[in-house]
């Protein structure tokens, strides 16, 4: 079972004004490969490979947060703040 972030990520996913909630890192990496606008880019690959460090115990749970963070603005999604 994937550790909760302490706070939750709440962005535009489906669209705008239709925003999904992510709690996890699992939850983070799901939405990457299936719910993306952007198939190819540079923080987007960083952020899966956060990911998968942090599931795998190498990397912290927040580094997920800040890498999903940073991969959703250079997608232009918007995120609740």
């Amino acid at each position: 079972m994937a550790e909760n972030w302490e706070k939750p990520v709440v962005l535009a996913l489906e669209g705008p004004g239709k925003y999904t909630t992510i709690s996890n890192t699992t939850e983070a990496s799901w939405a990457m490969i299936e719910d993306w606008p952007l198939e190819d880019s540079e923080l987007l690959t960083l952020a899966l490979d956060t990911c998968a460090a942090v599931i795998e115990g190498r990397q912290p749970t927040d580094a997920a947060r800040k890498a999903f963070i940073d991969a959703a603005r250079e997608a232009g999604i918007p995120i609740q703040e």
